[in-house]
């Protein structure tokens, strides 16, 4: 694991998934909250995946320059932010507009049967 990502799995575990998880998780939620398409968060995610890997180099004499480690980290990060708007978003739509849309699970909903 430690070829793949260029630092240990505690350091990988602390930093990537819960440090810079939590910061992919508000930046999901700040773009699903101003109504931004789900697009504008790849250059998030890549500054987020940068901001890791200097992390983990600074900290914890990490790889710096490691393309996997840094495509590792950053689709991770991607992941947890595509969740996290698209949880958002799908409450944001059920709240705003309960009269035309009905939940289908937590990812999704449909329109209601009298609405158009």
């Amino acid at each position: 694991m430690e070829a793949i990502t260029g630092t240990s799995i505690s350091v990988t575990i602390g930093i990537t998934i819960i440090l810079m998880g939590f910061c992919a998780m508000m930046t999901g939620q700040a773009v699903a909250n101003t109504w931004r398409p789900m697009s504008q968060m790849v250059p998030y995610a890549i500054l987020l995946g940068l901001t890791d890997r200097f992390l983990g180099f600074a900290l914890f004499n990490g790889e710096l320059l490691s393309l996997s480690g840094f495509i590792f980290d950053t689709v991770i990060l991607l992941a947890i932010a595509m969740v996290s708007f698209r949880i958002v978003r799908v409450n944001k739509m059920l709240s705003q507009y309960p009269w035309l849309y009905e939940r289908v699970g937590p990812f999704a909903y449909r329109s209601r049967e009298g609405a158009e």
